[in-house]
């Protein structure tokens, strides 16, 4: 018997370890129900997906299907790195009897929400009040370093996907020069992600102040660090801490220089929401506006920290709505 189809839409957000599923009406603008699934239980996104219809469709076939994807995407299709799943959305959509399928980075999904986070998503880290209309600008330290612009011109949005966690890191003075030398000795090339600005780069921030301090230190990964750091109990755990929040106000503020992001700059990911009052008392937004003769240009865009555990699905369903025609 055939499913009738509805004005419902699929909504997911699929990590390496982890997928979530929602089922949302094209009208429907309160709170969704979300449905964990865990990728080893399935070989492919196409099961995983046909378990979930099977349990939460009720008979009625959703119509369409925005997937994001914590990888790469080209031609509507991510090769997951840390799972097997290949999520090829041209396939996905006769198999699984959509009208259509759309294949989105993770980080692309963060930028579309940004118009509709409220106040209770978000903590001020500084700056004022934004331009209406003018490009927002999204990054977020953690398993790698996402980043991702959302522009808007004559009622029409895009975000654009970059890999700019892949970048040189920069120095802003000499303390951090010795770091990056450090690290370039270990590394090659020292980039953005590697360097600082992920789970792997504060273990790697630890490590090199250590060693540049001549510090016998225990091995500790990053949620030890971080722990460690607002203890209080180790002073190099502490010290990278503080680094690692000046080094993303630099690289915050080129990449809000970059994309021209006069709407306003979001601070995302899984690590800086675990010490958000730390992060505001750092130099993260003094480094931010440091940018000689357009600090006044940078003083005027706020930044903000995102809390909202689920953005993720606000910006599936930003941006099923605006492609909906």
């Amino acid at each position: 018997m055939d499913i009738g189809k509805t004005g419902k839409i699929l909504l997911a957000d699929i990590g390496g370890t982890n997928a979530r599923f929602a089922l949302s009406l094209s009208d429907q603008t309160g709170p969704i129900d979300i449905d964990y699934v865990k990728v080893a239980d399935f070989p492919t996104v196409r099961e995983a997906i046909a378990d979930v219809l099977a349990r939460r469709s009720g008979g009625e076939q959703p119509t369409r299907a925005v997937l994001a994807v914590a990888g790469p995407v080209t031609n509507n299709r991510c090769v997951m790195t840390n799972s097997p799943w290949v999520i090829d959305g041209n396939e996905l959509q006769p198999a699984l009897g959509f009208d259509r399928v759309h294949v989105l980075n993770d980080f692309e999904v963060v930028a579309w929400s940004l118009p509709a986070l409220q106040p209770a998503d978000l903590v001020p880290l500084g700056g004022g009040d934004g331009l209406p209309g003018e490009p927002l600008l999204v990054v977020g330290p953690g398993t790698g370093f996402g980043v991702s612009c959302l522009i808007e011109r004559h009622g029409s949005r895009l975000a654009v996907v970059t890999e700019a966690g892949h970048a040189t890191l920069p120095a802003e003075n000499e303390r951090e020069e010795r770091v990056i030398a450090c690290l370039r000795r270990r590394l090659g090339h020292v980039s953005i992600e590697r360097g600082a600005l992920s789970g792997s780069g504060l273990q790697n921030l630890y490590e090199a102040l250590a060693e540049i301090d001549r510090v016998q230190v225990p091995h500790r990964d990053a949620a030890a660090i971080t722990k460690s750091a607002l203890e209080g109990s180790c002073p190099v755990s502490r010290a990278t801490l503080e680094m690692f929040c000046a080094i993303l106000g630099s690289v915050t503020g080129n990449l809000a220089v970059t994309f021209g992001a006069r709407g306003g700059v979001y601070v995302a990911g899984g690590i800086v929401p675990r010490f958000r009052e730390f992060l505001a008392a750092s130099a993260f937004r003094a480094r931010f506006e440091a940018k000689g003769r357009f600090q006044d240009y940078l003083r005027n865009i706020p930044t903000r920290l995102v809390i909202k555990p689920d953005a993720s699905f606000v910006g599936l369903k930003m941006f099923a709505d605006h492609t909906s025609d």
